[in-house]
């Protein structure tokens, strides 16, 4: 009975056998990667390479800019060649700049390697978006909730690898957290070979390589989720100096707002992905996200005048329901951006919706720090005034896109066979 109870288990957490176990498992590693280096990057960079911190951001922010260039004409390439070729190539060229970052000595190579860093990655994740379009079979709403859930699981696993490394502190310690880095680019490149070589889909004679700029609704959507993209730095930069210098709540609450928000998205994100699935639902869960955040914003500026004793306890309760929001943005986001592209165009899609994150992404340092840190509690409140209106042009957003799209049915080719994944 405990035997059958585990293997039932494992089957609502991985998905089934073949092209999306494989690609489940590539994005497993490949984000497992992504939390050893990424938790522990900047401290290499300072404690290690030598880098002024000033230097360091610098160079992040160029890299990030200049890597936002790449999503849109690496998802038109992946939409006319083929995505798996794309994301193999993106990914090799991924562990070459992790590699290199060993030899870093100066800010002009460091700022180099960086964003040839950053132009890979965004020329993975619009690959790898047309490869999740092109895997989700019959039910693509529970694929990409899977998905998105064993990320959680990954990010969480190798966040303790790199807290392991950063109190070790040894140079030896942060060159171990590179490599394995890299060679998590190499083993997610070697199970995206078990996937078929899906061939390009044709399309309509009207479609150019700039079919996705004219989808006003669409281009209306990455606007909104970019913006409400700023959220996720609420958790991993925000929330840490709030409650050092702003609160009386102990240290150790950075450690268990961070807990609680993995634990609570790994919880949800099954039964609520599985939910969110047309651009009606998506459009709903865009804006229940806005208003959870709305809810969440004011728990968090409270924080900073109750005691000792009770801190701790609204905070978690606020990193609670923002990451319940969270998850309802991530579902609407999913459900919007691959439920609004049509199939040959994927690829297009995914780059102008990876764009818009990624420019969110970029600018959220920046407003956060400003409007939060910089007006205390009231800045919070407009912070979720903020959220709270994005969230509510959703449903009108969705309502835009439903009436102008012209679904033309292109049937999928046959894929190449290939073997079972795990």
């Amino acid at each position: 009975m405990a035997h059958g109870g585990v293997v039932r288990r494992l089957a609502d957490v991985l998905p089934e056998r073949g092209p999306q176990r494989a690609l489940a498992l590539a994005s497993f590693v490949n984000r497992l990667g992504n939390g050893l280096f990424n938790t522990a990057a900047v401290l290499y960079f300072t404690l290690v390479a030598h880098l002024p911190a000033t230097q360091v951001g610098l160079g992040l922010t160029v890299a990030g800019l200049i890597g936002l260039l790449a999503g849109f004409p690496a998802g038109n390439l992946a939409d006319r060649r083929g995505p798996r070729g794309v994301a193999l190539a993106a990914l090799l060229l991924q562990a070459v700049s992790m590699a290199a970052f060993l030899f870093v000595h100066g800010w002009p190579v460091f700022t180099l390697i960086a964003t040839v860093d950053r132009l890979a990655s965004s020329a993975y994740n619009a690959a790898r978006g047309t490869l999740v379009a092109r895997t989700g079979g019959e039910h693509p709403a529970r694929f990409r909730a899977k998905l998105r859930n064993l990320n959680n699981v990954a990010v969480v696993l190798g966040t303790l690898g790199a807290a392991l490394a950063i109190q070790a502190g040894s140079r030896a310690a942060y060159t171990a957290l590179i490599v394995a880095n890299a060679a998590s680019f190499l083993l997610c490149a070697l199970f995206q070979l078990r996937l078929p070589d899906y061939p390009a889909l044709p399309g309509p004679e009207t479609h150019h390589h700039w079919t996705v700029l004219a989808d006003r609704a669409f281009v209306a959507f990455a606007a909104l989720d970019g913006a409400m993209g700023v959220q996720y730095q609420v958790v991993s930069l925000l929330l840490p100096i709030w409650i050092s210098a702003h609160t009386h709540a102990p240290r150790w609450t950075v450690a268990a707002v961070y807990a609680v928000n993995s634990v609570v998205c790994v919880l949800v994100q099954t039964r609520i992905g599985t939910a969110v699935e047309t651009p009606r639902q998506a459009g709903r869960a865009f804006r229940r996200a806005g208003l959870l955040f709305l809810g969440a914003c004011p728990l968090m500026a409270l924080s900073a005048d109750v005691p000792v004793w009770v801190a701790p306890g609204l905070l978690v309760l606020a990193i609670a329901v923002h990451s319940v929001a969270e998850v309802w943005q991530s579902s609407a986001e999913s459900a919007l951006g691959f439920g609004l592209a049509p199939d040959h165009a994927q690829g297009q899609y995914q780059g102008l919706l990876g764009v818009g994150f990624d420019t969110g992404q970029a600018l959220a340092p920046l407003l956060l720090t400003g409007v939060c840190l910089g007006l205390g509690q009231a800045g919070w409140l407009l912070l979720g005034a903020f959220l709270a209106a994005l969230g509510l042009a959703g449903p009108p957003v969705a309502r835009w896109a439903e009436r102008t799209r012209q679904v033309v049915a292109v049937p999928l080719p046959p894929a190449t066979p290939v073997p079972d994944a795990g």
